[in-house]
């Protein structure tokens, strides 16, 4: 009678969440305004009415509520010459615990000759015993700008949460022209509470973040660091090759974001999404 049924594992697979968002943005009377537009799965993109600095405004939903073990997720972004964007989240983003696969998160951007993307999602929200696996490739034109933010966030501390375990791995790869300019893994597995406190990773802190500016250079980050006695966590910051990178750790999520618009304000090329001010 049950001979037919599906094994569990293949049950847990189908429940998985998957999706996949891919658009375009080009330069046109004036402005930006975005181009096709493709939508799969729990992913969606909307375009609120207005610009933020002259850049067309972009918000990624995920209907899923939240993402764990076994779920796959897709962006593809293409800035077309001479276009602005600036894209953030509705929400913070949560990964919850998994029973073994990893969350898989993979965007890909596309900048062309003069054009600008600022990628500012909200922050990424770790559960005890999750597993992410993030990529983010970029290939950029020689005079395109780019900005990246990336805050994630281990346990939510104002409900009394730790993350003793868990996996977490992000790959940034960025091309400038077609050649390698940044490249970067990062990798926190097994006990993620006793590494983070351990002083050559995070001392303690439980919300950690990075911020790469292209073009950036001494200007920039000579005023990041004229903030420095007014951040609540730590921050450091150093230029290179015509690059700008800045890392941020605080004690909780509320201390690093407000660190965090204070380094993207300081680093300048774009205004914040109003999401994140509310």
């Amino acid at each position: 009678m049950f001979a037919d049924a599906p094994a569990h594992g293949e049950i847990f697979a189908g429940n998985r969440a998957v999706g996949h968002i891919a658009f375009s943005v080009k330069a046109a009377g004036g402005g930006s305004r975005r181009g096709r537009v493709y939508e799969d799965g729990a992913l969606r993109v909307r375009f609120p009415n207005g610009m933020t600095g002259g850049a067309l405004d972009a918000v990624i939903v995920n209907t899923a509520g939240g993402m764990t073990g076994g779920d796959r997720f897709g962006i593809d972004i293409a800035v077309g010459a001479g276009a602005r964007l600036t894209v953030t989240t509705a929400a913070a983003e949560k990964v919850y615990r998994s029973l073994g696969p990893d969350t898989e998160i993979d965007v890909k951007f596309d900048v062309g000759p003069g054009g600008a993307l600022a990628w500012l999602p909200q922050e990424t929200i770790l559960f005890d015993r999750a597993r992410l696996r993030r990529t983010i490739d970029v290939e950029l034109a020689p005079d395109a700008d780019l900005m990246v933010a990336e805050a994630v966030i281990f346990g939510r501390s104002a409900m009394g949460e730790t993350v003793l375990r868990g996996h977490f791995f992000d790959r940034w790869r960025v091309r400038v022209g077609g050649k390698l300019a940044f490249a970067e893994s990062l990798r926190l597995d097994g006990a993620v509470a006793q590494k983070l406190g351990q002083r050559a990773i995070a001392g303690g802190s439980v919300a950690i973040a990075s911020v790469l500016k292209i073009p950036g250079d001494d200007g920039a980050i000579a005023a990041v660091r004229a903030m420095e006695k007014d951040f609540a966590g730590e921050v450091g910051v150093s230029a290179w090759n015509g690059l700008a990178l800045a890392r941020l750790v605080a004690s909780d999520g509320a201390a690093l974001r407000r660190d965090l618009i204070d380094v993207l304000t300081a680093l300048g090329g774009t205004q914040l999404p109003r999401l994140w001010l509310n």
